[in-house]
């Protein structure tokens, strides 16, 4: 598909275009806007205007969003190629179809569709590219449907794409409460893996509900002994950690032989600032930490990186992903968990809660009333 330069103006302009008096071909939209980096503090509620879809585009009238740790961290600067200022966060989200551009097939204005967004879901109304829309299943819920795209994507691509996770096999998942870890624990009782996972003690009950075999507080456990202890001292077939360089090689030590152990955040120095100690620690562990290859080597053991929004260039897996999980969705066999749904203009307060750690599952931003 070839994209004209009006249409490549239009595509740049994207949903942080500043507000203003609407031109031809434009929508108003609400949206939750930082103008600058730092805490949830920075979060704003405004007003701006939307280009109608371009070609192969559609515009979702927006009734859910999702709520990331990514947004967290491009609010505070800290995304790895994050957007420029004002940055409007939000990676996913549910709604309906309010009308499609040029070359459009399969979707049409009404239908019922959630999507990744790449930035800009934080937004009443929101321009995305067809192949990034999916139908929601009938019978299943907006909320649902918001709660789905990034934490199921994420937990599938790093679980069976990456790691190769088989029936029988022991997977560790780090921050098995939150947003990915839920998703990862539905996943992997769903194949019949063994799973341990870490958490605060508070969540410890309904993780087990879910089919955690073994949960370690974070807080006060070894997990490194506690999982050599429960594998009989083998170590796990696949961790999942998201907290940064140097729990990786404290997770590395629970690893067994031909394991993986997939790296995809740095949640554990990020409070609620921009700037304190703890990301300065983890600036320094950023620099410091280093993984010996030999090591490895002699251990026979693997380490992934994973970042979902890089991987434009295979696009491929990501969409069979996509797929697979809506139809696990539609048949019952996974339920995503939504914790909390707080009104849209209460992002401050979302991000309070998520960064707090008090969240079991995803949390979402409703922006229903923003289209009454």
């Amino acid at each position: 598909m070839k994209i004209n330069s009006e249409q490549q103006a239009a595509r740049a302009a994207g949903p942080n275009r500043p507000s203003g008096m609407a031109q031809s071909g434009e929508r108003e939209t609400v949206q939750v806007q930082a103008a600058r980096r730092g805490g949830p503090g920075v979060l704003k509620v405004v007003h701006a205007h939307y280009r109608q879809p371009a070609e192969g585009q559609v515009l979702i009238g927006t009734q859910f969003a999702g709520i990331n740790f990514a947004d967290i961290m491009a609010r505070m600067g800290l995304y790895p190629g994050g957007p420029r200022l004002p940055l409007v966060p939000g990676l996913e989200v549910s709604g309906t179809i309010e009308s499609t551009g040029t070359g459009v097939e399969g979707f049409s204005p009404g239908d019922r569709v959630c999507a990744l967004t790449r930035f800009g879901g934080y937004s009443s109304r929101v321009v995305v590219d067809q192949a990034q829309v999916r139908p929601v299943p009938p019978g299943v819920g907006q909320e649902a449907a918001a709660a789905l795209p990034v934490t199921y994507l994420t937990a599938y691509l790093m679980m069976f794409t990456q790691g190769n996770l088989q029936p029988g096999q022991t997977v560790l998942i780090h921050s098995a409460g939150g947003g990915v870890g839920t998703a990862a624990v539905q996943l992997a009782a769903h194949i019949g893996a063994r799973i341990i996972g870490t958490a605060s003690a508070g969540k410890h009950e309904r993780l087990r509900e879910m089919g955690v075999d073994l949960c370690i507080d974070y807080r006060s456990g070894d997990f490194v002994a506690e999982v050599q202890k429960a594998t009989s001292g083998l170590g796990a077939d696949l961790i999942l950690d998201a907290q940064g360089p140097a729990h990786a090689l404290r997770s590395l030590k629970a690893l067994a032989p031909l394991g993986t152990l997939v790296l995809y955040g740095v949640q554990q120095k990020i409070g609620r600032t921009r700037l304190g100690p703890g990301l300065l620690r983890l600036l320094w562990e950023l620099r410091t930490v280093r993984l010996a290859p030999l090591r490895l080597m002699n251990a026979s053991k693997g380490i992934y990186g994973f970042h979902l929004g890089r991987l434009d260039s295979r696009p491929g897996p990501v969409r069979k992903a996509f797929d697979e999980l809506l139809v696990w969705l539609a048949e019952g066999r996974i339920n995503p968990v939504v914790d909390k749904i707080f009104p849209y203009d209460q992002a401050r307060q979302a991000h309070d809660y998520i960064q707090d750690r008090r969240n079991f599952g995803k949390v979402l931003l409703d922006f229903r009333a923003a289209h009454k």
